[in-house]
């Protein structure tokens, strides 16, 4: 078991630096999101792995280095990218990296689609929405609407866009180092497990 000790400790490691760290203008840590977002997905019912998406939709934020790009003042430009090849370098497989590969594309997709989303958003996402795109085009919603992943996403969405209430108290990194523990055995034990 001492293998899969070292991603959990590294991921440990960085939400530790992230408890007391800026979360992009947003009003809770980077810490107290993920926790939030993990929380919300946990009490929904969803399955581990969408659970272990959401506690890690941001990582990228974490674990980039300083000559990553920037999105100005609002974090790592393409965390979802960094963050997921970061999880799949780890040893996480597909169901946690693409769900947290598609967070951003799920968030320009419900712009597009849904006039009223836009709104909701916080000011901070506005802002890394303009440097993510924006809205998506109808070829990229046709495209993203035909992905398997596509309900995930907008699952997974929904929990990161609620995730940001200062105080709310929810169980802390521990309380899912078992899911973590058990994604990367299984992972180890097939390479090949597909999503």
């Amino acid at each position: 078991m001492t293998g899969n000790r070292e991603p959990i400790e590294a991921l440990r490691t960085l939400y530790q630096r992230a408890e007391t760290s800026e979360y992009i203008g947003e009003a809770v840590s980077q810490l107290a999101h993920a926790l939030q977002a993990a929380h919300l997905a946990r009490a929904s019912g969803a399955d581990d792995a969408e659970v272990l998406s959401a506690l890690l939709h941001d990582v990228g934020h974490l674990c980039a280095g300083s000559d990553a790009a920037r999105m100005g003042g609002h974090g790592v430009a393409s965390h979802e990218d960094v963050g997921a090849d970061y999880l799949g370098a780890l040893g996480f497989g597909p169901g946690v990296c693409e769900r947290v590969r598609g967070h951003v594309a799920a968030k320009r997709y419900l712009v597009a689609t849904r006039p009223d989303h836009a709104a909701r958003l916080s000011e901070a996402s506005r802002i890394t929405l303009e440097h993510q795109g924006g809205p998506m085009s109808e070829p990229e919603q046709r495209a993203f609407e035909s992905s398997p992943w596509c309900d995930s996403w907008l699952r997974l969405r929904s929990w990161d866009d609620a995730a940001k209430v200062p105080g709310l108290a929810v169980p802390g990194f521990d309380a899912y180092e078992p899911l973590l523990r058990a994604a990367l055995v299984s992972r180890r034990e097939d390479p090949g497990a597909g999503a």
